[in-house]
């Protein structure tokens, strides 16, 4: 299996399946080019990894994962790093004989919107048919726990990343600032920080479950106080990075930066986020391009929307192809499932695109570093956070 691993210089590479084998079983991430000297609290990690825990309430599965993460590796003696790789794991515990079974008795069968059909393609008969192995939003766990580094580094920057759900099962948020997001975040169980909009969610996904059926969305990711002039601009722009590290996450798709596809609607003297001057610096009197201008960062908050699938797991009976007898039949799953991914995959996407501002970062500096650009273009692709005197 090919493709694990996820950044050039801060870099993460995961491992592991939704069941494994045994009582050992987990997943892992091993995190590269974590600079020493810094102190992560574990604290800090499992707080990520407990906003994607399931278990939590009638909006997530009931799988009874704890989710708790151990530090095996870049940590010396004095509890700091060293500059060595990071080597993070987060065993499995609630990987019952009952849901194996379950698995087993229809492991030969395609179903619906799973990746059994495109794994019997690849990998045949030894495909891994237990809970969906590496196709398992499981897999996310170990994202979120290399992601949770990347945002310790970037807050060191004052840099922040929140994601949130702005629509779910066809309702829709109302427009927030930043800073109302942030005031509301995770205030309740689907992650909406618009309440009023958050109980109508629920209730009507609540409703969408009892019939055996589950529900879809939009999440929104912001990036807040990014520094100007980073990502390049061609194959390299941090749009596509960002939109790489999203779209490799199972349950996304579709991807819109800033105003998105309604740009195609509206004109371009609207479109264009016109520039004025704010204390010596350029701002952008509107942020329809989210944040980019030829792909790389303009200093604006960046603005990211994912549109995320219902979870094809429910218990409508569906047709189905069974790959041992290539002959079609029935299928009703009674495994455990999500009624909406939405309120658990929003620290996935914080995760995928703190790697990628942090990985961007690491190559702006190094190459600024050698550029030895004129000191006033510097002072402005300097973070909003921390301005320059």
């Amino acid at each position: 299996m090919l493709g694990n691993s996820f950044g050039r210089i801060f870099r993460i590479t995961t491992c592991g399946e939704s069941y494994g084998i045994g009582q050992g079983s987990g997943l892992a991430v091993i995190v590269d080019g974590v600079p020493p000297g810094l102190t992560i609290p574990r604290e800090y990690i499992q707080n990520e990894l407990d906003k994607r825990r399931p278990g939590q309430g009638p909006l997530d599965s009931p799988r009874k994962e704890t989710d708790q993460v151990a530090i095996f590796a870049g940590i010396g003696q004095d509890g700091v790093t060293t500059g060595a790789p990071l080597g993070l794991i987060i065993y499995n515990v609630d990987t019952q004989q009952v849901h194996i079974d379950q698995y087993h008795s229809y492991k030969d069968l395609v179903r619906p919107g799973h990746a059994e059909y495109t794994f019997f393609l690849k990998y045949g008969e030894a495909a891994d048919w237990c809970g969906a192995g590496r196709a398992s939003g499981r897999e996310t766990v170990a994202r979120v726990a290399g992601g949770a580094v990347a945002k310790f580094i970037l807050e060191r920057e004052g840099i922040e990343i929140l994601g949130y759900t702005k629509e779910a099962a066809g309702i829709k948020a109302r427009e927030m600032s930043f800073e109302e997001i942030k005031q509301n975040y995770r205030k309740n169980e689907i992650n909406c920080p618009d309440q009023e909009a958050a109980e109508k969610m629920k209730e009507t996904i609540l409703k969408i479950k009892a019939e055996g059926d589950t529900a879809g969305g939009v999440v929104e990711i912001i990036a807040h106080n990014v520094p100007a002039g980073l990502g390049e601009p061609v194959f390299d722009k941090l749009s596509a990075t960002i939109a790489h590290g999203l779209a490799s996450i199972g349950a996304v798709k579709g991807i819109e930066f800033g105003d998105g596809f309604r740009c195609a609607s509206m004109k371009g003297s609207e479109f264009n986020d016109h520039p004025y001057l704010e204390n010596g610096r350029v701002r952008f009197k509107t942020n329809h391009a989210g944040g980019f201008l030829g792909g790389i960062t303009n200093g604006e908050d960046l603005v990211v929307r994912i549109a995320v699938k219902p979870t094809p797991t429910v218990s409508v009976e569906q047709p189905s192809i069974n790959m041992a007898t290539m002959t079609e039949e029935r299928l009703s799953p009674i495994t455990r499932r999500d009624p909406t991914i939405c309120g658990r995959i929003y620290p996935v996407a914080e995760a995928m695109m703190a790697i990628a501002i942090l990985d961007a970062l690491y190559l702006a500096k190094a190459y600024d570093a050698l550029a030895r650009l004129d000191e006033k273009w510097m002072k402005l692709k300097s973070s909003p956070a921390k301005p320059t005197s």
